[in-house]
């Protein structure tokens, strides 16, 4: 039986599962972040024969006890299960980090929604929506970019700089104005000898729209920066400071969510 979760109503990838470690005290653990204890689900998959635009017969996959609203996202892409932890009195996901991994769940409601990978609040400022990037991850001659990494809220940007160390010294803040939801993230799977099998797992996201996205599970979404500023930290939190109502210092609003103990 799958976990309960809630409804959720475009170039090369830079920054995929890179490691994050804590440089900063172990108490505080983004909320993307998995957890121990927090395991795959069966995948209990199942390919049924699906019509195709022309006719033709082609596959979709499918759990096989799949929960409507619940597996699939808004563009009805499939997407993998992983358990939830029991949640705290902050609604914040309990157990020890794992640091490599990004729960798909909240990495997902996180980007689909506009949240903090830290605390799950509103990543969204006057500003506009902060996101993180390395030295490798942007070069100034490209026009937009992707991004599986959720973005920031203007209160954790420095501790959510110090997780990641391929971030460097001085990470470079990209500050979107637009940053469209592109794609996904995850594993295409097919028919081999009467099973369900993996037959491949792209580097690159595939896009809404893909013609492999009916056999695809998905793990995580990822944004496309269309319209955005560069910025270093220092420049952000001085721009931050000097805007009405000290946005940098307010206290974030915990996002709520389905699978959250209560």
């Amino acid at each position: 039986m799958s976990p309960r979760r809630e409804h959720l109503t475009e170039t090369q990838t830079r920054e995929t599962n890179q490691p994050v470690r804590p440089t900063i005290p172990p108490a505080i653990v983004p909320y993307v972040t998995q957890r121990v204890g927090e395991q795959a689900a069966p995948d209990n998959l199942v390919l049924l024969p699906a019509r195709g635009n022309r006719g033709r017969e082609r596959y979709r996959l499918f759990y096989a006890d799949e929960e409507t609203g619940l597996d699939r996202d808004l563009r009805q892409v499939l997407w993998a299960r992983v358990s939830f932890n029991p949640y705290d009195r902050r609604q914040q996901p309990t157990g020890d980090p794992e640091w490599k991994l990004m729960h798909p769940f909240r990495q997902r409601v996180t980007m689909e929604r506009m949240r903090c990978q830290i605390c799950a609040a509103s990543a969204v400022t006057p500003l506009g929506s902060i996101f993180l990037a390395g030295p490798a991850d942007y070069r100034s001659l490209e026009a937009s970019l992707l991004t599986n990494q959720p973005p920031v809220c203007a209160r954790h940007v420095t501790t959510a700089a110090n997780f990641c160390p391929h971030l460097g010294a001085d990470p470079v803040v990209l500050l979107a104005t637009s940053a469209p939801v592109y794609g996904v993230l995850g594993t295409i799977y097919g028919p081999v000898d009467g099973r369900v099998e993996v037959v491949a797992q792209p580097r690159e996201p595939l896009p809404y729209g893909h013609p492999n996205l009916p056999t695809f599970l998905a793990s995580q979404l990822v944004r496309r920066m269309a319209r955005f500023r560069v910025l270093t930290v220092s420049q952000l939190m001085r721009e931050l400071a000097e805007l009405p109502g000290k946005t940098a210092a307010r206290r974030p609003r915990v996002l709520r969510t389905a699978e959250s103990s209560p």
